[in-house]
């Protein structure tokens, strides 16, 4: 009996801990429903949209207050259009801008929309123009890499010699050996 008792909670805890991680699974997929009620349809354009994904929130001073509905592709612009479905409860001037950022180093990506100054809100069927590409991290790492190759070994170590000089110079007030190995100005 006693051993019985004991099969029955550790299943209990084993379908608990399933829960759970079904849950968690869940949240992290964007799966879960959202306080997101009535909607109004709206798109943009860009250029690199990196790893947004449809379910992603759609948030502006933090808050979320829409998803992303769809993502396709434009032929003849060669761009994402991004569908964004934003709860009605929020209106956003015309002028909003669109951004895509990630949360964390790694984290996912959402798309930031910031509130501009026109009189006129966008309804249904409307497009945000003025948008900002996601920020692609293998992009930034090679043009620095570019950058750092393209440079002169000569041009680098005079700059830096010369900064450093400069560096010191400025903490530690004039060198007073700068007086005696300068030419004497007439």
């Amino acid at each position: 009996m006693e051993r019985t008792t004991i099969d029955l909670w550790v299943g209990i805890f084993v379908a608990l801990g399933l829960a759970a991680l079904l849950g968690l699974a869940m949240k992290v997929g964007n799966l879960t429903t959202s306080g997101i009620g009535e909607t109004y349809t709206v798109t943009a354009n860009f250029e690199n949209i990196g790893g947004l994904k449809p379910r992603a929130p759609v948030k502006s001073a933090g808050v979320v207050v829409g998803r992303v509905s769809d993502i396709t592709f434009d032929g003849t612009t060669f761009e994402a259009v991004v569908s964004l479905n934003i709860d009605k409860r929020y209106a956003f001037p015309k002028d909003t801008f669109a951004n895509i950022y990630t949360a964390g180093l790694l984290g996912e990506q959402y798309i930031g929309l910031e509130a501009g100054g026109d009189e006129v809100s966008l309804v249904s069927g409307d497009k945000i123009i003025q948008t900002q590409d996601a920020v692609v991290l293998e992009k930034m790492i090679s043009q620095f890499l570019y950058n750092k190759a393209s440079e002169s070994p000569e041009e680098g170590v005079a700059k830096t010699d010369t900064n450093s000089t400069k560096e010191a110079d400025d903490a530690l007030g004039s060198n007073p050996l700068d007086a005696m190995t300068q030419p004497a100005k007439p």
